[in-house]
This record gives structure tokens, C-alpha cells and sequence, in this order.
């Protein structure tokens, strides 16, 4: 009988420990859903971040490629517009021209001219041009083309213009053909 008790005992001290130790498992399941759970949620946050950038990335994209043609397109417009008013600056001249053309009084013609010329240097200074000065030469602004010895006349000084030369700030639109002394 005493064996029975004991084996009895042992039963019960045997389902008490499989009943802890089921506990524990259960216990450490838990803890691994957890775990899982939490692991889970973080993937799927770190998912959603990631789409997040990717859309950033692809909008910031697109509006750089939109910027970048807008630009093109711009700088072209700009160029059409400056040309445009350069020609618009200088189209009265040419009716001036054309006029004068068709008129039969020499002295008309002669005086048209001379207004002419006023017209188109107006159109220039409209446009921030104007002519270089041709007192001494300077090799940056003149292109001097004879060369005379005179020794009444200073060193580097211009002593007849053969074209005139232009310039636009600091662009030199046509430099000046000159003669220049000693």
C-alpha cells in the first residue's frame, strides 16, 4: 500500500511538474507571440516607410524632370524674345530705308538718310549699344590693320578709322579696324 501511496504521490508530484512545466511552455509561447507580434508591427511600419520614400522619391523625380524641360523651355523663350525686340528695334530703319528707296528728290534722300542713321543709332543705344572710342588704341577693343610712323603723333594713337566697332558692356560686338602711329 505503501507503494501505491508512493507511486501515487510520485503521479501527483509528476503531474504538478508536467502542469508547471506546461505552464512555462505556454508562458514562453507567449512571450514568443509576442515577440513576433512586436517584430511583425516593426516590419510592417519599416514597410510602410520604405513605400513612403519611394513615393517621396519618385514625386521628387517627376517635378525635377518637369523643372528641368520648364527650363529648356524657358531659356529658349527667352532667346526668341530678346531676338524679337532686337529686330522690332531696327524694323523702322528699314521702312526708313524703303521710303527713301522710292523718293526721286536727291536732297530728300540725302536728309532721310542722315535721320536714318540718327534712327539706328537710337535703336543701338536702346539695346546698350555702343561705339568704341578710337583715341589711342588698345588691342582689346581695335584691330589695327596699317600702321603709319609720324612723329608728330603720339605712340599708339589712332589716326583713321576704317570701320567703326561696337560693343555691348563688356561683349565687343565688332571690333574697330584702325591705322594706327608709331
Amino acid at each position: 500500500m505503501e507503494e501505491m501511496k508512493t507511486t501515487a504521490a510520485e503521479e501527483t508530484e509528476e503531474t504538478v511538474a508536467d502542469a508547471k512545466a506546461d505552464k512555462a511552455e505556454k508562458k514562453k509561447a507567449k512571450k514568443a507571440e509576442a515577440e513576433l507580434a512586436a517584430m511583425q508591427k516593426k516590419l510592417d511600419e519599416a514597410v510602410e516607410a520604405q513605400k513612403a520614400c519611394e513615393d517621396k522619391y519618385l514625386r521628387m523625380m517627376a517635378e525635377y524632370d518637369n523643372f528641368r524641360k520648364r527650363s529648356v523651355k524657358e531659356k529658349e523663350g527667352v532667346y526668341a524674345d530678346a531676338y524679337a525686340d532686337c529686330i522690332a528695334n531696327l524694323l523702322p530703319i528699314l521702312d526708313n530705308l524703303d521710303r527713301a528707296g522710292k523718293s526721286d528728290n536727291f536732297e530728300a534722300v540725302k536728309k532721310g538718310l542722315e535721320l536714318t542713321e540718327k534712327a539706328f543709332l537710337d535703336a543701338m543705344n536702346k539695346m546698350g549699344v555702343s561705339e568704341i572710342e578710337t583715341k589711342i588704341f588698345d588691342p582689346n577693343l581695335h584691330n589695327a590693320v596699317m600702321h603709319v610712323e609720324d612723329e608728330t603723333l603720339g605712340e599708339g594713337e589712332i589716326v583713321e578709322v576704317f570701320q567703326k566697332g561696337y560693343i555691348k558692356g563688356e561683349k565687343v560686338i565688332r571690333y574697330a579696324m584702325v591705322k594706327v602711329a608709331n
